[in-house]
């Protein structure tokens, strides 16, 4: 059974479909003040968080330890690098398999799932290459 969304998140849901991309809370926040629809930070929240438990969503984590929200579309995975921050998307999923045999034997619904690996870019190891022949 679906539930019925508030307007806040028929809102959030809608700037997420137009930026088609992640974005923190604090940046929704702003957006939507930029929009003319402005809500608490702590509505966007609270938004975010329903969202997220009735599967329309999905959070990531970034280094910072920030989190990011955009609408669930498919499987997202990355390779994060530590230094800079910058994430690579990757098109291979070698969990799916998985993810379905755990639905089945835990009859656990899935919404979704990521798969991060974190490291240094070849930008990042070059810097670090470099500075580290200075010293």
């Amino acid at each position: 059974m679906k539930s019925r969304r508030t307007r806040s998140q028929e809102r959030i849901i809608n700037i997420l479909k137009t930026l088609n991309r992640a974005i923190s809370a604090q940046d929704l926040y702003i957006e939507l003040r930029t929009r003319d629809q402005s809500m608490g930070l702590a509505t966007v929240y609270r938004a975010l968080e329903a969202l997220k438990l009735e599967g329309i969503i999905q959070a990531r984590t970034i280094p910072g330890g920030e989190s990011v929200y955009s609408l669930i579309q498919e499987d997202r995975h990355h390779l994060t690098c530590l230094q800079c921050g910058d994430s690579i998307p990757i098109n291979e999923c070698p969990v799916h398999a998985l993810e379905a045999q755990l639905n089945k034997s835990y009859q656990f619904k899935i919404y979704y799932h990521m798969l991060e690996f974190f490291g240094l870019c070849t930008k990042c190891q070059m810097a670090n290459a470099l500075n580290n022949s200075r010293s």
